[in-house]
This record gives C-alpha cells, sequence and structure tokens, in this order.
C-alpha cells in the first residue's frame, strides 16, 4: 500500500506592477505614420532597453510617454513622476555642479516672501545624492564645464533621479564617449537598477550595451514593435538578423519595382 503524498504547491512568481503602459497607440504626421499599433510596458525598478535605427519611432514614442505627443490611436497610462535625461543633459556649463543639480528647484531660507538660496545646504545635499549612486566628481564647487562627458551624464542622471522620478528615459546616454567613460555610465545605470526601485527606458544604438545594462529589450522598427524579451534570451546576433532580415525585404521590394 503506498503512502499518500501532499502535493507540493508551484512557486509563486511576484510580478512587479507597470510602472508605465501603452497599448496599441499610433501616431501620423500627415502621411508619414510614425508609430502603429505599438504596445510597451515597463515594470516597477526595470531597466527596459530601446532600441532601433533613426527614423524607426523611437523619438516619438518617447513624446507620447512624456506627454508631449497625444497619440491618434491606442491607449497610455503611467504613474507620476517621469523624467527624461536628453543627449544635451540640459545642464549649464558655467555653473557649478551644486547649482546645476538643483537647477529651477533650488533650496530656500527665510521667513515668509524673503527667500535666500542655501547653497550649504544645496552643497550637503549634492555630496549625498552623488554619494548615493557611486558618483565622484573632482569638486561640487568645480564648473561644470570642466567636467568630463561621463561626470556629465552622471551628474544629470543623479539629479533625476533625487527630482522624485519614478521613471527616468535615458536618450542615447552613452553617446560620443569613450570606453572609460561608457563602463561608469553603465555601471551607474545597473546599480540603479538593483538597488532602486527607479524604473527605466533607455534608449541607445549599441546592442552589447543594451544587454549589459538592461533587463528586458524592445526593437523598433519601422514604427512597429519588433522584438520584446528578456535580455538574457536574446543576442547580438538574434538582434542583428532581425534588422539584416528587414532590410533583405526592402531590398528586394525595391529591387523588384512598381
Amino acid at each position: 500500500m503506498s503512502e499518500s503524498t501532499t502535493p507540493v504547491p508551484e512557486p509563486t512568481i511576484v510580478t512587479a506592477p507597470d510602472a508605465i503602459r501603452v497599448e496599441n497607440i499610433s501616431k501620423s504626421f500627415g502621411v508619414v505614420r510614425a508609430l502603429e499599433d505599438v504596445s510597451l510596458h515597463v515594470r516597477a525598478g526595470e531597466v527596459l532597453g530601446l532600441i532601433g535605427d533613426n527614423g524607426a519611432g523611437k523619438s516619438t514614442l518617447v513624446k507620447i510617454l512624456t506627454g508631449f505627443h497625444k497619440p491618434d490611436a491606442g491607449t497610455h497610462a503611467r504613474s507620476l513622476g517621469i523624467d527624461t535625461v536628453f543627449q544635451d543633459l540640459a545642464l549649464v556649463p558655467g555653473m557649478t555642479v551644486y547649482h546645476n543639480m538643483f537647477l529651477n528647484r533650488e533650496i530656500t531660507r527665510g521667513i515668509g516672501p524673503v527667500r535666500f538660496i542655501s547653497n550649504r545646504t544645496m552643497k550637503k545635499r549634492s555630496l549625498e545624492y552623488l554619494d548615493d549612486i557611486g558618483v565622484r566628481v573632482p569638486s561640487i564647487n568645480a564648473e561644470v564645464a570642466r567636467m568630463s562627458g561621463g561626470q556629465r551624464q552622471a551628474i544629470a542622471i543623479a539629479r533625476s533621479t533625487h527630482s522624485d522620478a519614478k521613471i527616468l528615459l535615458l536618450d542615447e546616454p552613452l553617446a560620443a564617449m569613450g570606453a572609460r567613460e561608457g563602463a561608469l555610465i553603465i555601471e551607474l545605470i545597473e546599480e540603479l537598477g538593483k538597488n532602486s526601485d527607479v524604473s527605466m527606458i533607455v534608449i541607445a544604438h549599441n546592442y552589447v550595451h543594451v544587454l549589459e545594462m538592461c533587463d528586458r529589450v524592445n526593437l523598433l522598427r519601422n514604427g512597429r514593435i519588433m522584438l520584446d524579451k528578456r535580455t538574457d534570451e536574446t543576442s547580438v546576433e538574434e538582434l542583428t538578423e532581425i534588422v539584416a532580415a528587414e532590410y533583405r525585404l526592402q531590398s528586394a521590394g525595391q529591387r523588384a519595382g512598381p
């Protein structure tokens, strides 16, 4: 007689809620179809890589996510608190690191309508913010113009992460950077992904970088999402083949002619 066994319950997989989601988004500018039936989501604390050639629709999608453009069709839902770090970084080169950290949201002190900028407090908090994410600069009193490209990018990211933003859109954070500075930003993004609840969408061209620093990747091509996979389930070869196959298809169509 066999002994009865108690069924072992399946492990429960906890999935983080979406921090941002768009479903079936379409957008046209005149006769140009920029986006067509695009669905995208990012979970809380997730780092999503958004890749695609110039003209693929990345900029239009980002402008819809930030509310700059209204889609022609589809639904868009996101939590409050979204900030974008553009390629120009929105830093003032002639101002100090700590003044840039609190640009347009300066800390003041005083009573009633008479307020004074509290440089001491901004310096102290700037050091704390940079230390929190492991960023080192020569001096917070130095002008940003004296910083390297990697240090400027890190300052812009540090500012965004301490602006109550829950979602960061990073537009080509590794553009025009050398290997050493690029490694600094990749490490920074990885650390933020592991140790914070901030969700990130990283727009990039370099597939190797995306697979290294992101949890998941979306490939945008001709206004459509052509691939949505975890980065540990895809490869540079697969991403390259998808793009190459599309080019071959287009070339064949052009040769065939009308």
